[in-house]
């Protein structure tokens, strides 16, 4: 008996001590807070960087002499100037931007077609500008007058006509107040252009507008109001001492004022010969200057007046920093050969490292190994007066 009720306390305790248990840990679940795991803050991806590069390129002086005109007379009286830059096509129709500086106008037949002292050119020579690959041909130089005030402005409908940019001259008022500003890939490349001179053919007296003339002050007021709405500034000067080697001392000068005002490029023109280049370095940018480009094509006499380059500029935008920076500046050596097909004088336009290697190859039409030594001069004097290329980054 005293058996069975000790059983029966035990059962008793353990079916008390499981109630108290059960109840202290529903107190404990409903009194505890248990940690939720909260995921960390996530930060946002950074912004991907995108990167636009462009290449601007540009020629120096191309003159229409008389024997230049007649090498493009058709039998119906038309002309065709096409033999000019089909070798170079290629490297100018490549850039994103090419220009060219034209030393004659285009003031038609009636006033009669003639080269040096007084230029008049046939219209022809546009379309062969375009279709070359060229997309600006500045018109501020000191020949834009030749023809008077009429000749100058049938120059610029006849260059427009042709889907071609001007710069320097202008038809109105309002267009002299419009900056050139084009749009490659979203990056906003703005040109300015001016002239020392008209070559003593006044500008009509209630035309002041017309042309833009080498004024110092005038060029960099104009280079801090066109700044902040482009991300390229490039400043087309025809400028300089004709046949000079060297700029001179205040062309130095003002290059650099114009580098330090916001210039990003400097191309000069005029000189017919190669000048030398340099590359101004500034607290936030290089600014590169060449002082003369040489003759794109012409029919002077000497080499190294019938010498010339192709520029090419690259440029890259940070799109995402809004940062343009110059990559690199290298330079293509040409040579204007005038040479004979079928009897009659011809010109073009050629590349000489590549032109030398056509030759080495048999793969010349007009040019044979004795060439060579006159190509290679001409080679060797553009290398010694511009050095090497610029590589910046």
């Amino acid at each position: 008996m005293k058996r069975t009720a000790l059983i029966i306390s035990l059962v008793l305790v353990g079916l008390i001590s499981s109630y108290w248990i059960d109840i202290s840990l529903s107190d404990r679940q409903q009194t505890e807070t248990i940690p939720t795991l909260v995921a960390p803050d996530i930060l946002p991806e950074a912004e991907e960087e995108t990167i636009e590069t462009i290449t601007l390129a540009a020629a120096g002086d191309c003159l229409m002499h008389n024997t230049q005109i007649w090498s493009g007379l058709q039998p119906d009286g038309s002309y065709n100037f096409d033999t000019f830059f089909q070798e170079v096509a290629p490297i100018i129709a490549a850039a994103d931007y090419s220009s060219t500086n034209f030393e004659s106008p285009m003031a038609g037949s009636a006033n009669g077609y003639a080269g040096y002292p007084v230029f008049n050119s046939p219209d022809e020579i546009a379309g062969t500008f375009k279709s070359a690959g060229f997309d600006m041909v500045v018109t501020a130089n000191n020949h834009i007058l030749d023809r008077g005030y009429q000749g100058a402005l049938r120059t610029l409908e006849v260059l427009a006509q042709n889907g071609l940019d001007t710069v320097g001259v202008y038809p109105s008022l309002e267009k002299s107040q419009e900056f050139l500003i084009k749009d490659l890939k979203g990056i906003r490349v703005g040109y300015l252009g001016y002239t020392y001179s008209t070559n003593g053919i006044p500008v009509p007296a209630d035309k002041p507008y017309l042309i833009n003339f080498l004024d110092r002050d005038r060029i960099l007021d104009d280079i801090r109001t066109l700044r902040p709405q482009v991300d390229i500034l490039v400043l087309v000067l025809h400028w300089g001492i004709e046949y000079s080697p060297q700029p001179t001392e205040e062309q130095k000068v003002w290059a650099r004022e114009f580098c330090e005002a916001g210039t990003d490029i400097i191309l000069g023109s005029h000189p017919h010969v190669i000048q030398t280049m340099e590359v101004i370095p500034l607290a936030d940018r290089n600014c590169f200057v060449i002082y003369s480009m040489g003759n794109f094509i012409s029919h002077q006499r000497g080499l190294e007046r019938n010498s010339g380059v192709i520029l090419q500029m690259e440029f890259s935008k940070n799109m995402t920093t809004d940062q343009t920076v110059l990559n690199k500046v290298e330079y293509i050596p040409t040579y204007s050969h005038s040479y004979y097909d079928g009897g009659r004088q011809y010109f073009r336009v050629v590349p000489i490292e590549s032109t030398i290697k056509k030759i080495e190859q048999g793969q010349e039409s007009y040019l044979d190994p004795g060439d060579i030594p006159t190509l290679q001069a001409v080679l060797n004097h553009t290398r010694s007066q511009l050095g090497q290329n610029y590589y910046f980054h």
